[in-house]
């Protein structure tokens, strides 16, 4: 994080004037009570892209900022990762390696993406990032965020999207709006065959209307986030045909934490400078202080 302004002192432990706390990994399922013995807090950095799960526990007039950017390439390249082997169907031919078997009578489902449709429902800087790297594949990408904007449409235009779509993309954020937003009708309106690829939050997803599309074999999947989370080893998600399911690992990579910090840093910088911060979900700044979104 350096280097830090002058004057700001780092603290492993709880102090009543402490106004900056640096939320790393796991610490949010504490955070109500750790916010209780910060009385002079005023800003509070998450190390998460999705913040949601906070937003009810942050004090009045606290600043909440998610770490936006931090997290853009490993989830999109995650996104990128699942597309291309679902395409591919790379699962199969693993499963193939294990039992030794040189089968080949897939090979006529394997499917390039030149060409394809890609929504991605929660378009924000993730989005973003994965629309840079899917443009040299020839794909054509439609973003959906809350309100339609340059860049993307609004969620109304999803009826008739959906149906033209190869591959539908989650990255919406937890939310009450958001809470089983991909559900039977959802799925229900997809382009058979169709790819549903999940790396924004479990709990966007209705999972029995999911289990019961993939049954039918109307979709396939790739899953990084579940509904429950972490997926029982008797849930029947795990056996379900044409899906794949990672443990939530799209944004855990080597180089996520000196991202994270270096972003933490960036943001201190800001705050005693007076300097607009980024990714401010909620609060408002002290006197003589300003934000930006």
């Amino acid at each position: 994080m350096d280097p830090l302004p002058k004057g700001v002192q780092l603290v492993g432990e709880p102090a009543p004037d402490v106004e900056v706390l640096v939320l790393g990994p796991g610490m949010g399922d504490d955070a109500a009570a750790l916010f209780k013995q910060l009385p002079g807090l005023k800003f509070v950095q998450s190390f998460s892209a999705g913040v949601d799960h906070l937003l009810p526990n942050i004090p009045p007039g606290v600043i909440l900022c998610s770490a936006v950017g931090v997290h853009d390439a490993s989830v999109s390249e995650w996104v990128m990762a699942v597309i291309l082997a679902m395409g591919r169907r790379l699962p199969e031919f693993i499963d193939g390696q294990r039992r030794g078997e040189w089968n080949r009578d897939s090979a006529d489902s394997i499917d390039d993406i030149e060409g394809k449709t890609v929504l991605v429902v929660g378009y924000g800087s993730i989005g973003r990032a994965l629309a840079l790297r899917l443009a040299p594949f020839g794909v054509r990408v439609v973003g959906i965020a809350q309100h339609a904007r340059e860049d993307a449409e609004s969620p109304d235009s999803l009826p008739l999207l959906l149906p033209e779509a190869d591959i539908v993309v989650d990255l919406l954020p937890r939310s009450p709006e958001t809470e089983k937003f991909v559900d039977k009708k959802f799925f229900a309106r997809m382009k058979p065959g169709a790819l549903f690829v999940n790396a924004g939050r479990g709990r966007t997803v209705d999972t029995d209307a999911l289990l019961e599309s993939l049954l039918a074999g109307h979709i396939r999947a790739a899953l990084d986030v579940t509904e429950p989370e972490p997926l029982p080893d008797s849930h029947p998600l795990w056996n379900a045909p044409n899906v794949l399911i990672t443990p939530h690992v799209a944004g855990a990579v080597k180089r996520w934490e000196p991202r994270g910090y270096r972003f933490a840093g960036e943001q201190i910088r800001r705050y005693a400078a007076g300097q607009p911060l980024l990714g401010v979900r909620t609060g408002n700044m002290p006197a003589g202080r300003t934000l930006a979104h």
